[in-house]
């Protein structure tokens, strides 16, 4: 996807410079790919809701066919860190379907997004928007590592666009990531959880390179 370099965060939490350093070791558990519920459905993208007990009700995020999203290795024996990787994962199908619905302030992505991330990402919606872009093709997300902290949880994970576009919505062109430039980027963020037990994204950055294909 034609995509510009996102600096979000001027740095990281001490935690998150030490799983940094981690990168490339692997750190979820199983070797299945676990693709977006409702990939394979076509027509408008579509937002429906869950929730789990004694916690808040998550509203679950959709993709339609023409763009799907695989995460793979997406799990992690540790409920706690399973529990990041979940909110995290709907965090950026959140992102994604905000594109393509071409709405920056769409309420999955300031349910599963706040503080300095939330502004960053609604920004980085908004150009898309008024470009007149949306999103087709499709992208890997592998290689995630978590970590916890008194502070909150740390997810680094890798993003592979080389099968991802953009479409602009009346002329039906696309572009792709130029042939110069790494389609892959590596996700930094930190999250904090919410008195609903939810874990926010509270700031990230991305940054093309430090991942393997």
């Amino acid at each position: 996807m034609k995509r510009p370099i996102r600096l979000m965060a001027a740095a990281l939490t001490a935690s998150a410079a030490l799983l940094l350093t981690a990168c490339g070791s692997g750190g979820g558990d199983g070797d299945s790919s676990d693709k977006i519920e409702g990939a394979d459905d076509g027509g408008k993208p579509k937002a429906s809701a869950s929730a789990e007990p004694g916690g808040a009700k998550r509203p679950g995020v959709q993709l339609p066919s023409t763009f799907k999203a695989d995460f793979v290795s997406w799990h992690n024996s540790d409920p706690k860190k399973q529990a990041i990787l979940d909110d995290g994962k709907e965090r950026l199908k959140a992102e994604y379907l905000a594109i393509i619905d071409a709405d920056p302030q769409a309420k999955p992505l300031s349910f599963y997004t706040s503080m300095q991330a939330l502004k960053s990402s609604q920004k980085y919606v908004k150009g898309y928007v008024d470009t007149d872009d949306s999103l087709v093709g499709s992208v890997r997300v592998f290689n995630p590592q978590v970590s916890l902290s008194d502070a909150g949880g740390v997810l680094f994970y890798c993003v592979d666009e080389s099968k991802g576009y953009t479409e602009n919505r009346k002329t039906k062109k696309r572009a792709g990531t130029p042939e110069d430039t790494d389609p892959v980027l590596q996700y930094r963020t930190t999250l904090r959880k919410t008195s609903d037990g939810v874990w926010s994204t509270v700031s990230l950055e991305t940054e093309r390179g430090g991942c393997d294909k």
